[in-house]
Formats: structure tokens, sequence, C-alpha cells
């Protein structure tokens, strides 16, 4: 497999979300490698932007990860409940990230249903299906990403991203990727209208 090095998210933020949709993030977890294909990321970057954590130099238990050399995993909870994956930007000491939005799973497909649902892919309903991981939530819970995982570098044997898997058969993809407002900001006063969502057409 071809990783993803601290080099790749050590850019502009912008263009690391943009080029995230399409690559393969693999979770290996209780001995199963579960993989997905990123289709949605949103940008978030503390110096400009009021939907960021660590907007304005806000540092926190809770944000100062977000600081952590490029390539680290910064993992928060929202609503007390959903875990959300991102992926640290740009230099060491710059509050920056990409939140991995939405993904399709394509390996260990059973054993994230199992996570998400409690059954097997089958056995899922046709909402089910439809709503398997096209959530920041979702995706966590379906590869079993929380907290704990909060601050790995993610060239580490538990999380990676990846850019082709030619041992699971899984090329390397260019998708067409579309452009638009974030969701779920709506407190984000001028950043709402940012256009810093990138995603595959459903």
């Amino acid at each position: 497999m071809t990783h993803l090095h601290a080099d790749f998210y050590a850019r502009d933020t912008l263009t690391v979300a943009r080029e995230l949709v399409g690559r393969y993030l693999l979770r290996r977890l209780n001995g199963a490698e579960l993989v997905c294909r990123i289709t949605e990321t949103e940008a978030y970057i503390g110096a400009v932007d009021k939907a960021c954590h660590a907007y304005g130099g806000r540092r926190t238990s809770r944000t100062k990860t977000l600081y952590a050399a490029p390539g680290t995993s910064y993992v928060y909870l929202i609503y007390g409940m959903y875990c959300c994956l991102n992926l640290v930007t740009e230099a060491q000491g710059t509050a920056a990230a990409v939140l991995i939005r939405g993904a399709v799973p394509v390996c260990g497909i059973d054993e994230i249903a199992c996570n998400r649902f409690g059954v097997k892919a089958g056995d899922m309903t046709a909402y089910q299906r439809k709503n398997f991981l096209n959530g920041p939530g979702k995706l966590c819970k379906g590869l079993g990403i929380t907290r704990a995982q909060n601050g790995l570098d993610v060239e580490n044997n538990e999380l990676v991203v990846c850019t082709d898997m030619p041992e699971l058969g899984l090329a390397a993809v260019t998708p067409e990727i579309c452009v638009g407002k974030r969701i779920g900001i709506d407190y984000a006063q001028e950043a709402v209208d940012f256009p810093w969502r990138f995603y595959e057409p459903v």
C-alpha cells in the first residue's frame, strides 16, 4: 500500500481536504482490517475560521491536538456521544485540520456494519445502507474510532490513509469532486459561506 506521509498533510488545508477525497482510510481493529474510501471532507483553519475549535488561537485540553504535527489524528466528541475524525494539516503549531465527513466501506464491510448497526452487511435495511457512513459520527462508529485514537500519527499501524492498496485489489482513484458550504455550522457567522466542503457527487 502507498501511505500518505507527513509531507502530504503539511500543506494548504484546502488542498489537502480536496486531495483526501478518493483516498483509502484503513483502520486496524481487533485483528481486522476495516477499509473505506473517503468521499467527503471539510477544511477548518483556525486563523480565519469561526467554525474551527481553535479560532483566534484558542488552546484548550480539547484543541491542543490541532497544533500537533501534520498527519496527527484529532478526534473530538460532539453532542456528548459522537466522535469525529480530523487529520491535522499545515505546519506544527498552526491550528488547521480536515474533517473526514463521509466514506464508503470497501473491506471488512460485515465488521463495519456490526459496529454501526449490530448486524452483518447483508442484513442491513435499505435505510441503513443509505446512511451507512455518510456522516462523521457514523464513520467513527463504523470504524471503531474513539477519543482513544486522538493524537495518533496516521502513519502508524492502527490508523492509516493510503493512495492505493493493491494487496486488497484497491487501485488509486481520481474522483469527480464537488465543492460547497460546510454542514452544521450555522453559528460561524461569515464562515458559514466558506466553500470548504469537498465531496463526490451522489
